[in-house]
Parts: C-alpha cells; structure tokens; sequence
C-alpha cells in the first residue's frame, strides 16, 4: 500500500507534499513523491531543483514517513507521470495540490489536475496551499 504525490517546488506543492506525508503516516504506508519535467528542466519552475530535493529529503526524514522519489524528465504531462506511478505501486491514495486558474488558462494549458482528478484508479486527495503561502 503506497500514497503517490505528484510535487513541484511551490507553496501549492509544499502543502501537497504536507498531506501526503500525513496521509502516509496515518495509513502506516510508504510515500512516493512524483516530480517531472517536459524536457525544460532548467526553465521549469515546476520542476524541482537539488535544493528542492534536498528540503522533500529532510521533511519527510523529519515526519519518519518511508518515501522514495521519482522525478522524470521525458516530454510527457505531469498527469501522465504520476498516473504512470499511481498504476505502478498500486497506489492507494494519490494527493496533488490545486491552484484556482482562469477558464482561458485551464483551455489553453490544460489541467494535470483535472485529468488525474478524473482517470486515477484510487482516490484522489486535492490541496490547495494556504492563503498566505
């Protein structure tokens, strides 16, 4: 049994990352954290940095949640990666952070979090970041 959060190094996906080790350490279960680029890593603010790694690391060394992290950089959508994982570990819970988005923003970029939201084959945990960051 196994949760999967999908991570970017943002308020949103630090509190996502929150209520995963949360969820995890409820469910006495081990933590996968999803981190992907589409192959800008470098120009991705989504995509963590080594510093970044390094604060997941401590956090959840600090909270004693098992975790392992997977971060991929293969031309694909965040949604297709984590959902790749969720299939994988079977996971049982998957937690990602949502943000409020304009209706031109959701049709022009899409929404990872809507497609995860509607085709993950477990529950699915939404976590907005906290008013002040």
């Amino acid at each position: 049994m196994t949760v999967v959060v999908g991570f970017t190094p943002t308020p949103t996906g630090k509190a996502a990352l929150a209520a995963a080790a949360e969820e995890a350490e409820h469910r006495q279960v081990d933590l996968v954290v999803v981190n992907s680029s589409r192959g800008d890593a470098l120009n991705d603010p989504g995509f963590a940095q080594p510093d970044d790694l390094e604060w997941v690391r401590s956090t959840l060394q600090a909270a004693g949640v098992p975790f392992s992290i997977r971060q991929e950089m293969r031309g694909r959508e965040a949604s297709d990666e984590v959902l790749d994982v969720v299939a994988e570990v079977e996971a049982t819970l998957c937690v990602i952070g949502i943000r409020r988005r304009s209706a031109v923003g959701k049709m022009l970029l899409g929404s990872n979090a809507f497609r995860i939201l509607m085709h993950a084959p477990c529950p699915v945990l939404a976590i907005k970041a906290h008013p002040d960051g």
